[in-house]
């Protein structure tokens, strides 16, 4: 038998006043008019919207909730509404979802999706960059951020003052000489610090275009570190092109946006002997590469003179403080330098890198801040 809404309603509060919880009049009309709003056949709304209107002390509380269970579930002839409590919502990722193998076994990582996430992140690390899919790359350039690269430091003429070092004889007699004579306290004294200046040399040539955009990132994140003060980067491809001021926009995509507007040779060819001769003649010999950590980014493919590349090479030794190469094909099994660019620049490197991957770019981080 069917039942009019205000019925039950009506009679679910006089069962409540029989039960002995003081239903009025005016009660009874505020919870006809609350259900009417929310809807009889919504079971949560109707038992809050009951407990507020109904209820006028915590002593109700219990006997409202044993007449509710039995009115509204188990009375013959009554509506059963269906419970609308609000199921835990389950967001999953592509990072973690349960990937099973050919034998049907799930991943161990995908119990825990933080874990799993660490796990995907970790892995990434280690992947080479010319083999990622577009999404991946995208997860990399955020896990760039994460970078922070340090200046290596070097050594000043003048002193600073300090807890322990050598005697600064000056300041102690100064003092004593305040103290009318009297003897004083020893100041020390050490050599004050710099930051070291790192040029960065990137080629952006044809057979570099799968890594140009993570090395550039990796740049972006060195220029961002230091404000643009101590470092400079630079491109290299069939001619020598200046993108420090591009890379100081805070935002790495921006800033890739801008040197790529200002490189003309983008995925061309590579004359790396002649755009160092430019790079030592133009900015190096003048001091840029005078005591500098230069960071060479290239695979060596050369299409000039290796001669010419060996010479500048040994030029740009003579100035810098340290030499380093970086090629994206050193880190993966069977690579061997014998490419003629490489055989020709190795000799006059201090350090020879891999940079094909995000750990491959921690490592360098931490060689040139050592350096």
């Amino acid at each position: 038998m069917a039942h009019d809404a205000d019925e039950i309603v009506l009679g679910f509060a006089r069962a409540l006043r029989a039960a002995g919880v003081p239903v009025t009049q005016d009660r009874a009309q505020e919870f006809t008019r609350a259900v009417a709003l929310v809807g009889l056949d919504d079971r949560r709304a109707t038992y809050w919207s009951g407990r507020a209107t109904l209820c006028s002390c915590p002593d109700d509380l219990d006997r409202y909730d044993q007449v509710f269970h039995a009115w509204f579930n188990h009375r013959d002839g009554l509506p059963r509404t269906v419970p609308s409590e609000e199921q835990p919502r389950v967001v999953t990722s592509d990072l973690s979802e349960r990937e099973e193998n050919a034998g049907g076994v799930p991943d161990q990582d995908d119990g825990d999706p933080v874990r799993a996430m660490a796990s995907r992140t970790e892995r990434l690390r280690h992947r080479d960059v010319a083999a990622m899919s577009a999404a991946e790359k995208r997860l990399l350039a955020s896990l760039f951020a994460r970078i922070a690269p340090r200046l290596p430091q070097r050594r000043t003429s003048r002193h600073q003052r300090w807890h322990r070092g050598t005697i600064d004889a000056q300041r102690t007699l100064r003092e004593s000489l305040r103290r009318m004579g009297e003897p004083a306290d020893l100041a020390w004294r050490r050599r004050g610090t710099r930051p070291r200046r790192v040029v960065l040399l990137i080629d952006v040539s044809g057979s570099m275009s799968a890594y140009a955009d993570a090395l550039l990132r990796l740049a972006h994140r060195f220029v961002v570190a230091d404000g643009g003060r101590h470092v400079d980067v630079f491109t290299l491809g069939t001619r020598l092109t200046h993108i420090t001021r591009a890379l100081r926009q805070r935002d790495p995509d921006r800033a890739l946006i801008a040197a790529g507007e200002t490189v003309p040779d983008w995925s061309g060819g590579t004359r790396l002997g002649e755009v160092l001769r430019v790079f030592l003649d133009r900015w190096g010999a003048r001091g840029l590469a005078r005591g500098s950590v230069v960071v060479v980014c290239s695979d060596g493919w050369e299409r000039g003179d290796t001669a010419l590349l060996g010479e500048q090479m040994a030029r740009l030794q003579r100035l810098a403080h340290r030499v380093l190469w970086v090629n994206p094909h050193r880190g993966k099994d069977g690579y061997l330098p014998v490419q003629q660019g490489v055989a020709a620049a190795l000799p006059h490197c201090d350090d020879f890198l891999a940079g094909h991957s995000l750990a491959t770019y921690d490592e360098l981080v931490e060689v040139v801040a050592h350096a």
